[in-house]
């Protein structure tokens, strides 16, 4: 199912990238969007990984690089990849006061968990635990691709607004497009990298819990770390590209107001509550 949405959201970036070049610059504009939708459909499935760990100048967990890190954490990762039948992640963390995580990669074989130096202050060992299971879990259901592919959508329709926004790219066939082109994509590239985030099912997020509570051996520590992050992100805000707050486990920006009507995740409330009724 995550194959042929993948599929799906790669096949909508590159008619959005065609139809919008053609919208913004004619027949010049649609010929570099079928390019960019080439090399972008590329990208997103060979470096999106790359992307959203550098986005946040993540650094790579080892023992010479961060030996305090991973003395505590790679045991932990180590147990729950035998427990998952998964092979071993490549480990991050990222130098942000604010607690989250989130798991990013291709497939089992090529996956990372990063983590940010927050959640590693907040978190005992016991909550780390459910917040690192939660993350295999979405490598488990192969979900990472997914988001990630989406990250690299959000971004590249971020960009075509922005190329509308400033007129993009002058042609000898500018008579023959819309004057108003330019401003419908203002307003629906935006609205389309929403709603790109938004088909990626809650239910991933539950089904994440569900796996960190079976592998763990309980809820308890997921919804212990749960509470503290929300508590811990309201307290200190993570500053996170839109286009990548669907990949952590609690997205910057999820709390109060119509933020939630539009999330990826479902409430902390109702995580909570499900995870709740497996004991």
């Amino acid at each position: 199912m995550n194959t042929l949405k993948t599929a799906a959201l790669l096949g909508l970036l590159s008619a959005l990238l065609i139809v919008g070049g053609g919208a913004i610059a004619g027949q010049q504009g649609m010929t570099l969007g079928l390019l960019l939708a080439v090399g972008m459909n590329f990208f997103s499935y060979f470096f999106s990984e790359k992307m959203a760990l550098s986005m946040y100048s993540a650094q790579p967990v080892t023992p010479e690089e961060n030996p305090q890190v991973y003395a505590r954490v790679f045991p932990m990762v180590q147990q729950l990849t035998q427990k998952m039948g998964l092979p071993m992640p490549r480990l991050w963390v990222i130098q942000d006061a604010s607690p989250n995580a989130f798991a990013t990669g291709r497939n089992p074989s090529h996956s990372s968990v990063a983590m940010t130096q927050g959640l590693l202050a907040t978190m005992n060992d016991r909550e780390l635990e459910g917040v690192i299971a939660h993350e295999l879990g979405h490598v488990l259901h192969r979900d990472i691709l997914t988001s990630s592919v989406a990250a690299t959508i959000a971004g590249a329709l971020t960009w075509i607004a922005q190329m509308a926004m400033w007129g993009g790219v002058r042609s000898d066939d500018d008579e023959d497009r819309s004057p108003l082109a330019g401003i419908a994509m203002m307003i629906l590239a935006p609205m389309a990298a929403g709603l790109i985030q938004m088909a990626i099912s809650r239910q991933r997020e539950y089904a994440a819990d569900a796996a960190a509570a079976r592998y763990t051996g309980s809820p308890d520590g997921l919804i212990a770390a749960l509470r503290k992050l929300e508590r811990g992100i309201e307290r200190v805000p993570m500053d996170a590209s839109p286009a990548t707050a669907h990949m952590f486990i609690f997205p910057p920006g999820m709390l109060g107001g119509m933020s939630r009507l539009f999330s990826t995740h479902p409430s902390m409330e109702d995580r909570i509550a499900n995870l709740e009724s497996v004991r």
